[in-house]
């Protein structure tokens, strides 16, 4: 199927659209004048959050040398799960997320 071209062509702006431009133009403040300062105080809470996160940010994620220490283990046989350690701590995990849901 082949698109011919318009026998008429388009309008240069369509309907309503000049005066949109026209009503932006007005609401965009000028360059000469700053734009108006705003402060904002978040209060106790959000400082120390922010402390917290700087210090959990320096601190290492894995202690390198524990999973070594594991990984040694585990490829030397020595390793055990204490099978009762594990459920105790997926008990305590579980109660804790409820907590918080309630």
């Amino acid at each position: 199927m082949k698109i011919d071209k318009p026998s008429k062509p388009l309008p240069a702006n369509s309907i309503g659209e000049t005066t949109s431009r026209q009503s932006a133009a007005k609401n965009t403040p000028s360059p000469a004048s700053p734009p108006p300062s705003t402060s904002v105080s978040l209060g106790s809470t959000a400082a120390h959050l922010n402390s917290m996160e700087n210090s959990m940010a320096s601190s290492p994620v894995v202690d390198a040398n524990k999973v070594a220490e594991i990984k040694l283990a585990i490829s030397q046989g020595k390793f055990q799960v204490n099978s009762g350690v594990v459920a105790d701590k997926l008990l305590e995990s579980v109660r804790a997320l409820i907590q918080h849901q309630v």
